[in-house]
């Protein structure tokens, strides 16, 4: 599969201040990739040096093929959709106004960006002030001039942030519907537990630096991290604490409140303990947790990071 984006060994600094520390990543054609890390990490500095913007210290960065800081930038940048972490717009225009400017700057035509207005549910509020406009529709008025052109890649910087729970549902299936249709969509948010169910693959920084990359499966099979099981026990559940499927256990269960017992169980191993929880006849409840992104990001903290192969093999 195509890379669409390339980034081979890439620094940032400002002065002393290392922004980037040596990262090496990449974004294949038709992805949805979330870019990932706490506030600070270095997510959008990445999308500025891929953006054009800035320009990186040491090492190369490319996107579809080009240098975005060369002689290609500007015909590259028509080739990219763009959502800022910060939306801010005339507030004297209204949305008709707005989206007009902004098509004629894409070479687009107006009732393209009319049509995407009425797409984000701005129908009603289109020849109000943007003043009047709550941060959420702000939000998707930039989501709209984002899809102006129907940009071959997208960079979408904590795109819902002002979105209620509906308007990010309906985000997210927007953003399906752009990777079906052959799209690259790169979204960069520190809210993993938000994204990590929409995503294809994950490029994770962290103060810095990159610290795992692939999809999220193969980068908790890499960590190792463990499966949380939790059995209701009535009764006196510490009775199972010596048996041996749960003495070899790298971690000692847990006993928790009102007879629940909890294990931390390498995936490995999960199939088993089942069964030997199911046989139990004072078993009540039983559920399984897979490890989330938030716990991998804790984890390779701690760690110094893991890469997956992309795969889930």
């Amino acid at each position: 599969m195509l890379n669409v984006i390339e980034i081979a060994d890439v620094s940032k600094r400002y002065g002393r201040a290392v922004v980037l520390d040596h990262v090496s990543a990449s974004v294949c054609r038709g992805e949805i990739v979330g870019l990932l890390g706490h506030n600070g990490a270095g997510k959008t500095t990445v999308i500025k040096l891929a953006l054009g913007l800035i320009r990186p210290s040491t090492g190369e960065i490319r996107v579809l093929g080009a240098l975005p800081d060369g002689r290609d930038g500007r015909r590259l940048r028509r080739k990219i959709g763009y959502l800022p972490e910060n939306v801010a717009f005339y507030g004297n225009l209204t949305g008709r106004e707005v989206i007009a400017y902004l098509a004629r700057l894409r070479n687009v035509a107006e009732a393209e960006g009319l049509a995407l207005l009425e797409r984000m549910g701005l129908h009603d509020a289109i020849d109000k002030g943007l003043r009047t406009y709550s941060k959420g529709m702000r939000q998707r008025l930039g989501l709209a001039q984002a899809l102006l052109g129907s940009p071959e890649l997208f960079f979408l910087d904590e795109p819902t942030t002002g979105l209620d729970p509906i308007a990010t549902q309906q985000f997210f299936e927007l953003v399906r519907g752009l990777r079906e249709a052959g799209k690259t969509i790169v979204i960069s948010s520190h809210l993993l537990a938000e994204l990590e169910a929409h995503l294809d693959r994950a490029i994770i920084l962290k103060e810095g630096r990159l610290v795992a990359q692939g999809t999220p499966a193969a980068m908790k099979k890499a960590a190792g991290m463990p499966v949380t099981i939790c059995a209701r026990l009535p009764g006196k559940p510490n009775g199972l604490l010596g048996e041996p499927w749960l003495a070899d256990l790298p971690t000692a269960p847990r006993l928790k409140e009102r007879g629940m017992l909890e294990l931390a169980v390498p995936a490995s191993r999960k199939m088993d303990v089942l069964r030997h929880l199911m046989n139990l006849p004072t078993l009540a409840d039983v559920t399984v947790k897979e490890p989330s992104l938030a716990r991998l990001y804790a984890t390779i903290g701690k760690t110094g990071g893991t890469e997956g192969d992309g795969s889930d093999a």
